[in-house]
Order: structure tokens, then sequence, then C-alpha cells
């Protein structure tokens, strides 16, 4: 089984092709999450493989994965074979470390770790790359998602193929505290008066936070997924003042329809 978590269609489209790839069921962590649930039980089956894709969120995993393995229990465990792909717009510091270190507290061991450079999407802080560069990321990731794939396949333990970047140990332990205590903050979205009222952002919302009644609102929860900024097809969703000129993105391997039916 694979578990994803997904905002603009990356890590929705590498745990896709890795379950295509190796026989393996998808599983929505937000859906999950969503539930309500306090407890997610499985009863694994002999050598069934257990996968976490996931994007890197200022140099950790995010809150709702780390969140939901804190409720995750598996049953029949045998050293079954646990991998985990963070995708990233350049480095993942110690994000391997912290999953790792998650899993060990459900006595889950970690096997192996992947980190997959795909394009940038968190345009609060950036931009979105451009088109030449998008491709190349594309491009890329899909001849470094043959190796993941192969590695997964014949279940490679002790492989960990990061791209942790500079004082990875800083930027996990310092810098992403510092991100993570505001960026669950609704109050800076909005939208703009070409807002069309389709319903897509309340659609495809990890947090189920957005509700729309003619120009969306937000709640008091977010995963800062950016998925109704990003996937707004008129770009009426903003983030403050910083995002209008901005560009957006959107995995081109995903639908929007997909993203609605996987949350």
């Amino acid at each position: 089984m694979i578990f994803y978590f997904s905002g603009t269609g990356n890590s929705f489209d590498v745990a896709k092709d890795i379950a295509k790839h190796n026989n393996e069921e998808l599983i929505s962590i937000a859906s999950l999450i969503n539930s309500g649930k306090t407890e997610f039980e499985y009863i694994l089956k002999d050598n069934e493989t257990i996968g976490f894709v996931y994007p890197v969120y200022a140099w950790a995993p995010p809150k709702i994965v780390l969140q939901f393995i804190e409720k995750l229990k598996i049953n029949n465990y045998k050293d079954n074979y646990i991998f985990s792909v963070a995708t990233c717009g350049a480095n993942i510091g110690n994000t391997m470390k912290a999953m790792s270190f998650a899993l060990q507290k459900r006595n889950l061991e970690l096997h192996s770790g992947f980190s997959l450079i795909m394009p940038n999407n968190y345009i609060i802080m950036g931009d979105v790359d451009s088109k030449e560069v998008e491709d190349k990321k594309l491009s890329e990731a899909k001849e470094t998602l043959k190796y993941i794939n192969g590695a997964i396949d014949k279940r490679e333990k002790g492989i960990f193929k990061l791209v942790k970047g500079v004082m990875p140990g800083l930027l996990t332990s310092v810098i992403n505290p510092l991100f993570s205590n505001g960026s669950n903050k609704t109050k800076k979205f909005y939208a703009k008066d070409n807002c069309i009222s389709c319903g897509i952002c309340e659609s495809v919302c990890n947090s189920k936070t957005i509700k729309v009644n003619g120009k969306p609102t937000w709640g008091e929860d977010c995963t800062q997924c950016l998925a109704c900024l990003h996937l707004c097809p008129v770009q009426a969703i903003q983030y403050g003042k910083g995002t209008e000129n901005k560009g957006r993105y959107k995995n081109p391997n995903v639908t929007i329809d997909e993203m609605k039916i996987n949350k």
C-alpha cells in the first residue's frame, strides 16, 4: 500500500507511477485525516510493501503526514519493506531522518528513502519555475523514478538517495519550526472579484477548510498545500499581496478531477 499526500499533483503523480509499477494500492492521507478517525488500522499481507510519498514543506515532512503516522497501526508487520519518497523543488534537509524517527515511534523501520526534484509550487516564498526548467525537472524526475521503482521492486534496503542541501540539520531543526508555527493560518487567503464560484478550491482542499457560497471562505485549519491557489481556473485566489503577479502550477500528468476524487 502507498500512502500519499499532494497539493498540486507532483507527489500524486509519483505515487501513482510507483503504485502502477509495483501493483500497490493508493491511499490518500488527506482523505483519511478528514474522515475524523482516531486510528488507522491495516492488516499487511505477506511481503506487502508500505510506501509514503509526499512533498517537503520547509525541509521536513508536512504536518498532516506526521499526524497520520501517529495514528497509524499496522498489524501483521513482519519486516515488510517500507520506503519513503519526498518530492521537492531543490533539496530536503533532514526530512528523511524526521520521517524515520516518526515511523520508529510506531515500531516501523524505514528501509529506503529517496528525494525527487520536481517543479516549484510554493509561490508564497518564491515563484514557479520557467517552462524550460519545469520541463527539465519533469524529464529528469521520470528517469530518477525508474531507478526508484527498480529499488522498490528489488526491496533494496539501506538505500537512501537524497539531496539534503547545505546544513540539513539547521534547515530541518531550526527553519522548519519557524515555518510550521504560522503555516496553518488562513487569514491571508482571499478570492478576487473575478472568482466564478466554480467550487474547485473547495473540492481540492486537503484540509476541507474551504466553503464556497458565492466567493470561497477559509476556516482555521490549512496544510499550506496551495491547491486552492494553483488550481483555480481564473487565478482568482491569492495569498496576501505577493502572489498576484506570480505563476501557477499543476502537474501536467494529473487532472483536477483526479485531485477531487482523491481527497
